[in-house]
């Protein structure tokens, strides 16, 4: 029976001795089940106080919940300054941590607690020790006095007294306690079996530890119904140490007052076992959500950005994975530090490198504002002239390149862009004030315009030989009419255009396959005169042929000059084109000419 019940308070004596350890950190005194929360750092610090001055044992669950909620609103009040001092226009690399007097005063009073705690360990070893060398020699006394049933009735008031000592003496080294107990407990049993007291005596004894050991059992089958899962985890190791600290009962009562107890204890020592593999999930889960905050955060920092409004699209990405974070619990102990200095150097080297981009970008802004300053002046020097075509043309010229200069500060742009605005609307509302006396002359223009294009589409019905030099009449009457109304300009230059498009590509090809018709009949007759005719004629158009030649090349590399970026360079370069091609069908006709000859000759022959 003993044996049983030594097995079983085995594991009650190991799971309260689970809390300490040969460090100072072990010490725990009426640990708590849920850490007190707190407003404030300023808060936090007057309980390091309490702890630090104070009688009251400062535990380590409290000690390490301090602390972490102490760094924690520390850091956030850190990052919001940082915050703050971004949204009112400050550089990243300027900001600057303001000294904290409460973190300086809370690592002083962290340090005494830290003393403290290390001096009480020492002491609290120290005495384990004694306790251990005067507990051996109770079980010594109790093991002589349980030598024969008279030796025991001799010294029972000394046995009671013993236990009342062994009762009073603290904890032992944990590495002793569970062979300290059992020979305890064996030789008590045995001093009890050798007692040899009257039968009131002895049954007062085991009805008063039945009653004790019974109310045991009813406080630890209540803790089932405990809330607080760490709270009663706790709560029963007290109740185990009442229990053993309590005398034997009845012989055929001692199993079944003891499987009562080892039953409540298996409920209570189950829920806390279970509580602690949940936090254990939960704390792997909070380590792989911020694993991939982590890959997040890396993969954002990689990103190469460009602009400001790229970091600044960045930078709030990265907040809300620092909010994201914030929102997460503990990850598993030793891994909770790990993640978090990872998390936290690529925070840093993505601020680091915000803070150097920004410094490069001060010289640029400053040089766009240079460049703006100076199209300012430009469009001043402008605003006041009377050429209002060639004008126009450089103000929109300028307009282009502002819009190409990059960004510049907001308090510096929009003064500059007010500026130059207003230079660019004086001389074109100068302009439109001027033009006001024209719009009757546009219309009339517009009516010639359109009786030019008239004539050109009836050359298509009746096309001559002099057809080509009439055209040129008419485009050289066309060029030298002035403006039309603007919004008919884009509408009759197209009409124009493809009228002149059709013109040369249709009726050129045409009077050139008359003229080469005519020339092959011609050419009977001149053959009849002899071969010299034929060479003579040949040569001729051999020298036609590269005169046409060279201007086309003259007119391909004059091509090149041309300015495109207006309306009227675009109509020269048209003209020019269609020249051009005229060019190339005639000397077309001029080989073909000349094909014709060689035929011939080899006819003579």
């Amino acid at each position: 029976m003993m044996d049983s019940q030594d097995k079983t308070l085995q594991q009650g004596i190991t799971q309260e001795t689970t809390a300490e350890n040969n460090s100072p950190q072990a010490i725990e005194t009426n640990p708590t089940a849920t850490p007190k929360e707190y407003a404030s750092k300023q808060e936090i610090l007057e309980r390091v106080r309490q702890l630090a001055h104070g009688d009251e044992t400062p535990g380590k669950e409290e000690v390490e919940h301090l602390k972490a909620l102490f760094y924690k609103m520390h850091t956030a009040e850190r990052e919001s300054q940082m915050k703050a001092f971004l949204e009112d226009g400050g550089s990243p690399e300027k900001f600057r941590v303001t000294p904290d007097d409460t973190e300086e005063a809370f690592k002083a009073e962290m340090q005494i607690v830290k003393e403290k705690r290390a001096k009480l360990y020492l002491k609290q070893e120290e005495e384990k020790q004694a306790n251990y060398k005067r507990k051996l020699e109770i079980i010594e006394s109790i093991k002589n006095m349980a030598n024969s049933p008279q030796e025991a009735n001799q010294s029972y008031q000394q046995f009671k007294a013993l236990q009342q000592e062994w009762k009073d003496l603290g904890a032992v080294p944990p590495e002793h306690a569970t062979e300290l107990w059992r020979n305890y407990q064996l030789y008590v049993e045995h001093f009890y079996d050798q007692l040899k007291l009257n039968i009131e005596a002895r049954e007062y004894d085991f009805k008063k530890n039945l009653d004790i050991k019974t109310r045991i059992c009813e406080a630890a089958e209540k803790l089932a119904e405990e809330p607080d899962v760490v709270s009663a985890f706790y709560q029963l190791q007290e109740l185990h140490q009442q229990y053993r600290e309590t005398g034997p009962v009845a012989k055929d009562l001692r199993e079944d007052i003891w499987n009562r107890f080892k039953a409540a204890s298996s409920i209570v020592n189950k829920r806390h076992q279970q509580h602690f593999e949940q936090l254990r999930t939960k704390e792997k889960e909070n380590l792989a959500k911020k694993t991939e905050l982590c890959e997040k955060a890396e993969a954002l920092a990689a990103i190469e950005n460009h602009t400001p409004s790229d970091w600044e699209k960045r930078t709030k990405e990265i907040i809300a994975l620092q909010q994201e974070w914030k929102q997460i619990g503990f990850a598993p102990q030793k891994m909770n530090v790990k993640i978090f200095d990872r998390f936290r150097a690529v925070n840093d080297e993505f601020f680091r490198r915000k803070a150097e981009f920004f410094r490069g970008f001060k010289d640029t802004l400053s040089a766009n504002a240079d460049k703006k300053r100076e199209l300012v002046a430009k469009a001043k020097e402008l605003s006041e002239s009377k050429e209002w075509n060639k004008t126009a043309e450089a103000l929109v010229k300028l307009q282009k390149e502002w819009k190409e200069v990059g960004p510049v500060l907001k308090k510096v742009g929009e003064p500059l862009w007010a500026e130059f605005q207003q230079a660019c609307n004086h001389f074109f509302d100068a302009r439109k004030a001027a033009r006001g006396n024209v719009k009757s002359e546009e219309h009339a223009n517009l009516s010639k315009k359109k009786e030019i294009i008239k004539k050109l589409n009836d050359i298509l019905e009746t096309p001559e030989n002099q057809t080509q030099d009439y055209v040129q009449q008419l485009v050289a009457e066309y060029n030298a009419i002035g403006h039309v109304p603007y919004k008919e300009k884009d509408k009759v230059y197209q009409l124009y255009h493809d009228t002149l498009d059709k013109i040369y590509k249709e009726l050129h090809i045409s009077v050139n396959k008359r003229n080469l018709d005519s020339f092959m009949q011609n050419l009977k007759s001149v053959a009849e005169k002899g071969g010299d005719a034929l060479s003579g004629e040949r040569a001729k158009l051999m020298r036609r042929y590269e005169q046409l030649k060279q201007e086309i090349t003259t007119y391909e590399n004059n091509l090149g000059f041309f300015n495109t970026t207006s309306k009227k360079g675009n109509s020269l370069v048209e003209e020019m084109s269609r020249k051009i091609q005229k060019l190339k069908d005639d000397m077309e006709l001029v080989r073909q000419k000349i094909k014709a000859i060689d035929k011939a000759g080899q006819e003579q022959q």
